[in-house]
């Protein structure tokens, strides 16, 4: 016997809408996790999975991965919102959390470079596509899923637990991390400690697939599935229709796309600066990151709940205004309190880079050959050192002007000794790191994200009707988060590499905020007040 539409749309009680919401939220902690352990361990696994030759070459070489797992999330977004909007919420988010776990422990049982040659960068790229497919469908499914549980007054407050998984899996993966390069000692983690965490995946998802076994399928999607409304054919109707292909554009450049720079900036390319650019030692970084995500994290339900108040769109226009004008200044002042030593040699150190054939290698392989300028380039971004680069005669030797000093072709040894003879630091000195200040940025930069964050899963699952909306909603989310944001530490990286300022990678960030900025304010309507029960 058929059950009636309107038992199908009870609404829940507390306790039971409490459940969705821990289950839901728990499944997808572990699934950031899976998917952000590869940021932070990509420094250590770069010279390993990748040829040897070139240091910056290697890591843009692990970002590159990295950025093509964001690249193909759309797809995932594509392939299982469609299911999701076929079949149900439930077990697709099921399939993918399988899909991204498995991948994740994968990665922890790779072969090195040096044992297969260019099978293990492949291998890794093959497993970081997967990895990128499943998040795609992960997100959507989940916020969906706890949105449809929501009643319309609580909704931006609920799928604010959803948005705070993206930074407890953070957390989570520092952590891990912390602990096993604490327990095993640097030369330990560095051969072949750092596999472990990508291997705790497997517990991981042994405990989210039974959490998520226990649930019961969407009551929206259910009443629509009972009534006979749903879509015959979600991708069609979602973005071949102008009517809500327009929406699925304006949510992409008017809201995700700002969202995803401000969430990468402020949590991932703050901890790869404080670190790989400032020096300062790791132990210090992790607390500091880790500080600022536990202090900052209760804001994301603060915002999603004053959204059901005053509303999503302004919080959220609000975050990005503030990245715009503020990331430079915060990002000089990160400088100032960790390793004012370095700001100091920066800004009484004239450096000049005089050379031709310079390039920057994305993707290194075996048959790459570096240039002089390439290799000099590498010695000065690797040090964080602040040049000019002037345009050499073809052919002629690179030549490093420092202050008065000259350094003509690729000698390592020589700008060692002229960089210790002016009293360069090679790294952030513990007595100089200002925590207190440090800590303050930090929180700042990750309130930031907790504005542009916390109301968009409510106010993206509110543009879009139940019977597209797994699929229309995934599809900008994860164009703006996997594209804009997630190419965000390559394209930096490549642009300070490129330039000779540390600083020039925010250009990206703020560009992309101020555009999203202009487009939401004018262009995006507020969904506070919609009713996502209409089919």
């Amino acid at each position: 016997m058929a059950t009636p539409a309107s038992a199908i749309a009870a609404p829940l009680e507390v306790p039971e809408e409490r459940r969705v919401i821990f289950a839901s939220s728990l499944g997808t902690v572990f699934e950031w996790y899976d998917f952000y352990i590869y940021a932070i361990l990509a420094p250590f696994f770069a010279g390993v999975f990748f040829p040897p030759g070139n240091q910056q070459a290697a890591l843009l070489g692990a970002f590159v991965n990295y950025a093509a797992g964001f690249l193909v999330r759309p797809f995932g977004a594509l392939v299982f919102g469609r299911v999701g909007d076929l079949i149900g919420r439930k077990y697709t988010f099921l399939v993918t959390i399988i899909v991204m776990g498995l991948s994740t422990a994968l990665v922890g049982l790779l072969p090195t470079y040096a044992q297969v040659g260019m099978l293990a960068p492949l291998l890794l790229l093959i497993l970081r596509l997967a990895q990128g497919l499943a998040l795609g469908g992960e997100y959507g499914g989940a916020a969906t899923y706890v949105a449809e549980h929501s009643p319309d007054s609580k909704r931006g407050y609920n799928t604010s637990f959803i948005q705070t998984t993206a930074t407890l899996g953070l957390l989570l993966a520092l952590m891990v991390v912390y602990l096993c390069r604490n327990g095993l000692g640097p030369d330990s983690f560095k051969a072949i400690g750092w596999r472990i965490p990508f291997l705790c995946s497997i517990i991981l998802l042994i405990i989210s697939v039974y959490i998520r076994l226990r649930l019961q399928e969407s009551p929206v999607f259910l009443r629509m599935k009972a009534e006979g409304k749903g879509s015959k054919a979600p991708l069609t109707e979602s973005f071949a229709r102008w009517g809500n292909l327009k929406i699925v554009i304006l949510a992409l450049f008017g809201a995700t796309a700002g969202q995803g720079v401000v969430w990468y900036t402020g949590q991932f390319y703050a901890l790869f600066f404080l670190g790989t650019t400032l020096k300062v030692d790791w132990t210090t970084v992790y607390i500091l990151i880790a500080l600022s995500l536990i202090l900052a994290t209760p804001f994301f339900l603060v915002f999603g709940w004053l959204s059901d108040k005053i509303g999503r769109k302004w919080i959220m226009m609000l975050g990005c205004l503030l990245a715009v004008f503020t990331y430079q200044p915060i990002f000089k002042a990160l400088t100032h309190y960790a390793n004012p030593a370095l700001e100091d040699f920066n800004s009484r150190t004239k450096i000049t880079l005089t050379a031709s054939d310079c390039h920057i290698h994305l993707f290194p392989l075996p048959t790459t050959v570096y240039s002089p300028c390439d290799k000099v380039q590498s010695q000065l971004s690797s040090r964080s050192l602040t040049y000019s680069k002037v345009e050499g005669a073809p052919g002629a030797q690179p030549v490093v002007r420092i202050n008065e000093q000259e350094i003509v072709g690729v000698d390592e040894a020589k700008l060692k000794t002229v960089l210790a003879g002016m009293q360069y630091p090679t790294s952030a000195k513990a007595s100089d790191v200002n925590f207190g200040m440090l800590l303050l940025l930090l929180f700042i930069l990750v309130i930031y994200v907790t504005m542009v964050y916390g109301p968009i899963a409510a106010f993206l699952v509110e543009l879009f009707p139940t019977r597209i909306r797994y699929t229309s909603m995934s599809l900008p989310y994860h164009i703006g988060n996997g594209w804009f944001g997630g190419m965000l530490p390559l394209t930096a990286t490549a642009l300070v590499a490129a330039t000779g300022d540390i600083y020039y990678g925010l250009w990206y960030p703020i560009i992309v905020a101020a555009m999203t900025f202009v487009i939401g304010s004018l262009f995006i309507r507020e969904t506070k007040d919609h009713k996502i029960s209409t089919v």
